[in-house]
């Protein structure tokens, strides 16, 4: 398994058999790492919690492929995103176009992905919100909420409460409240 001279594309990754959970980062296959369990239990709660909150017209989904370019595929953890004429039967990707939130738990190998190097790839693409979790030292959620200004390609913090611990309180991507601490409760 040789890659090509320049870099692999999501279709012909997509037709390797790979033993691991992959994205596509500037041509190079990525090993997705193993996560923790209070990671899944967030990424899912989060994921439901959005699911009975949004309106008709946004689906939400979790670790599903967002194409940024063809030689560049990521998986968020979960995303919200508009259904409006999207066929939900052909799509592969959720197309970025699409997207209105990306949502990245942090774990300890995806620390630096998840703070620096996706918020630039989203803002970039045009993705209006993104949301790092963090737990703390403490075991507490931390939800850093970002907007990306019309017209913009950067993410600035949310004006009123870059920083969500306890409950999640938000108008974006539609008005949302979440208890923080009922996402680590098994």
């Amino acid at each position: 398994m040789f890659p090509p001279g320049d870099g692999w594309s999501f279709d012909q990754v997509k037709e390797l058999e790979l033993p691991f959970d992959w994205e596509l980062v500037d041509g190079a296959i990525v090993v997705r790492g193993q996560t923790k369990l209070w990671h899944d239990v967030v990424r899912d709660g989060l994921s439901r919690r959005l699911a009975d909150a949004a309106p008709a017209r946004y689906g939400v989904n979790v670790e599903r492929c967002v194409m940024l370019a063809e030689d560049h595929v990521r998986k968020p953890d979960v995303t919200v995103f508009d259904v409006t004429g999207l066929d939900l039967f052909s799509a592969e990707c959720t197309p970025v176009d699409k997207l209105k939130l990306a949502v990245e738990v942090v774990s300890r190998g995806s620390r630096s992905d998840d703070r620096i190097r996706k918020p630039v790839l989203y803002a970039e693409a045009g993705v209006p919100c993104y949301w790092r979790i963090e737990l703390e030292e403490d075991r507490r959620l931390a939800v850093h909420e970002f907007w990306l200004p019309v017209g913009e390609r950067s993410y600035i913090p949310a004006p009123l409460h870059p920083v969500h611990r306890e409950k999640l309180v938000t108008d974006l991507p539609f008005p949302l409240e979440i208890d923080l601490t009922a996402l680590l409760q098994l």
